[in-house]
């Protein structure tokens, strides 16, 4: 990871922690570069969720990502994905469809534009059951250099 990323991802965690957005599960890529960043985002957090590494999560598909958020336990509330682009991106982009307000559009042109290191994606489901998550809204989009510091 470079230095960058080691100085955005506490920002991100902050940003999370502010915002309430933690996780009750993370499912992060096993690479070094994923673990490290998952390990600063989470520094400051107050709680430990459950954390599974996996091999899967290295340089997936939108497509394989869908499906493993598919096979979530549905005890699961929030769910953190930790993975790669253009994989990570393009699974965001699938899984949230068109915004309909000015401002979800705007917000969605921005996550397609740039999905970079650190960015966060929040992505609501009206779905009772993970296995039905197939197109959720998109709640946030925040990128570390639109973080105030």
């Amino acid at each position: 990871m470079n230095a960058r990323g080691r100085e955005d991802a506490p920002r991100m965690g902050a940003y999370m922690l502010k915002k309430k957005y933690l996780p009750q599960l993370v499912l992060c890529s096993t690479a070094l570069r994923t673990v490290e960043t998952l390990q600063l985002v989470r520094e400051d957090w107050d709680i430990e969720p459950k954390t599974e590494f996996l091999d899967s999560l290295y340089l997936p598909s939108a497509k394989a990502i869908a499906a493993i958020v598919q096979q979530a336990p549905d005890v699961v509330n929030a769910l953190l994905i930790v993975s790669h682009n253009p994989g990570i991106e393009d699974c965001a982009a699938a899984l949230t469809g068109q915004g309909e307000t000015p401002a979800e559009c705007e917000t969605q042109d921005m996550m397609e534009e740039k999905f970079p290191t650190a960015a966060l994606a929040v992505i609501d489901f009206d779905a009772a059951k993970w296995r039905d998550a197939r197109e959720g809204r998109l709640v946030n989009f925040m990128r570390p250099k639109d973080l105030d510091d």
